[in-house]
């Protein structure tokens, strides 16, 4: 090739690069966006859960029933109605959102069962305990407050009372002393209201055992500084009869009867005493004054009279609602199950309130906070059940008033608005 057909080749090839450059850079024209498709797989679509709050701690609270011991006609619906409380009461949310964890047992009234039992639930962390009879209650109390476990019992023992001896012990009831004065106070009015001008004589007929005992000796001290004679005797234990013992109280000339005992030695009682013509007037202490009385002393109750701290279905009031509703909804009715259900159920719901307190407060769940929280209470409703309670750090006598009712008719029949011991 010469040198002329090279510089001809070496000007086509430079042409053709010019050419081919200007095709390819356009000077006004941006590029086009570039899209992604999208990628498709089988994973599934991860969402962020919604927040949910952990359960909260359970509050566990001990309790001993009598159901097969010497007290069992009333420690059962008593227990029946505390057991009732604490289900209706998680079914509602519970405490503040904790569920209460209640651990019971049938202590068959014996003592050193009781306090087997105490210990175990404490030591398996319990803050607080539903006891029962007076004479494990008062048997427990030292030990009570050395391990400060708030305690409230169906003893409404004046011993209780003591703010040295038992500072964790609550009263919910009237005090079995306060009920013995209202009586005899009561025996006295009516005595004059039937237009006798002396004093009558009273006599108290008990169970042998502390709780029989307790309101003896505050009810003697009243009924003697009112010019008011006054004698006392036990029931024997398994009697068949009590023809001795009112043989006895007619000797004494008795124009008033005190029973401190539970419904079905009390039945017995009312039976023989409308057998032998015995004439005086009769009055129950709160735990012979229920249905079950009625029931098993037939004719023989018409007339008795009854001081009542927890009032009974025969005569409905707003709190008994709640406890009737939650029978009805189980096959059953307050009605049938009576007085002592209602009363095992705000003796909870009043604990359950001082535990609410605390958690309200925002302190730790224990026994000493408890107590505190029990003793702020002040006029907590019951909705009529009982006279308002109140508590105070230098008094655990929730309630000092009753109302007192009379058989008629087969049922227990209000006679009197609240009657304080004061």
């Amino acid at each position: 090739m010469t040198r002329k057909n090279l510089y001809a080749l070496f000007a086509i090839l430079l042409t053709l690069s010019m050419l081919l450059t200007a095709c390819g850079s356009p000077t006004t024209k941006a590029p086009a966006p570039v899209t992604q498709a999208p990628v498709v797989t089988d994973a599934p679509v991860v969402t962020e859960a919604p927040t949910v709050e952990a359960p909260k701690d359970p509050i566990k609270i001990g309790a001993i029933f009598d159901l097969t011991g010497g007290t069992a006609d009333v420690g059962t619906p008593y227990g029946e109605g505390m057991k009732a409380y604490v289900e209706w009461r998680n079914a509602n949310g519970g405490i503040e959102g904790h569920q209460i964890d209640l651990s019971s047992a049938d202590y068959a009234y014996k003592v050193d069962q009781a306090e087997t039992l105490y210990t175990q639930y404490v030591q398996e962390g319990v803050v607080a305990f539903m006891g029962w009879g007076t004479g494990d209650t008062e048997a427990l109390r030292t030990k009570i407050a050395e391990d400060k476990i708030p305690f409230m019992s169906a003893s409404y023992s004046a011993a209780l009372l003591d703010m040295t001896a038992a500072p964790y012990n609550f009263l919910i009831g009237t005090s079995y002393s306060d009920q013995g004065i209202i009586a005899v106070r009561w025996a006295i009015e009516d005595w004059a209201a039937k237009g006798n001008a002396d004093k009558p004589k009273v006599a108290v007929i008990h169970n042998d055992s502390p709780f029989g005992q307790s309101p003896v000796a505050d009810a003697k001290a009243f009924a003697e500084a009112n010019g008011v004679a006054f004698t006392s005797l036990a029931m024997p234990k398994g009697a068949t009869d009590y023809v001795a013992e009112l043989a006895q109280m007619s000797t004494f000339g008795a124009n008033y009867v005190i029973i401190q005992n539970v419904s079905s030695p009390a039945a017995l009682l009312l039976k023989d005493a409308k057998t032998q013509g015995f004439g005086a007037q009769f009055i129950c202490l709160n735990w012979c004054a229920d249905e079950i009385l009625v029931k098993l002393a037939g004719d023989a109750a018409e007339g008795v009279m009854g001081t009542i701290p927890f009032t009974p279905p025969s005569s409905p009031v707003a709190g008994h609602d709640d406890p009737d509703a939650w029978l009805k909804a189980n096959g059953s009715s307050l009605a049938e199950k009576g007085l002592h259900f209602s009363q095992g159920w705000w003796t909870m719901a009043v604990m359950a309130e001082g535990i609410a307190r605390v958690i309200q407060d925002g302190k730790e769940i224990n026994g000493e906070n408890i107590r505190a929280a029990l003793e702020s209470i002040q006029n907590f409703e019951t909705g009529g059940v009982t006279a308002p309670i109140s508590f105070a750090p230098d008094s655990h006598r929730g309630n000092a008033s009753l109302r007192l009712f009379k058989v008629e008719g087969g049922v227990w029949k209000v006679v009197s608005d609240f009657i304080s011991a004061e």
